[in-house]
């Protein structure tokens, strides 16, 4: 198997044990679902993925990541569920 090189670090550790890799980030062109932004707002606050790299990647916004991962940090991966918006949204 070969690895391309990358810039950055090929995985992570997470604060609850598990580790997060290149591999497990989603495609480019992705549906996005809970746990994909979760994944991608984990790369980001951890370091395996930087900033400007998943806004490219992904094509995000600004304001779009930044509202993932500061709901993953005040309320967990529940408040990116689209049905559970309104229960964690600010007012």
């Amino acid at each position: 198997m070969f690895l391309r090189k990358s810039t950055g670090p090929r995985t992570v550790s997470l604060p609850d044990g598990r580790i997060l890799t290149l591999a497990d980030l989603p495609a480019a062109a992705t549906r996005w679902v809970a746990s994909r932004k979760a994944t991608v707002a984990e790369a980001v606050e951890y370091g395996l993925l930087s900033r400007e790299d998943a806004l490219a990647r992904y094509g995000l916004s600004e304001e779009e990541l930044d509202s993932w991962v500061s709901a993953i940090r005040a309320h967990g991966k529940n408040a990116l569920k689209v049905t559970r918006i309104q229960n964690y949204r600010q007012p």
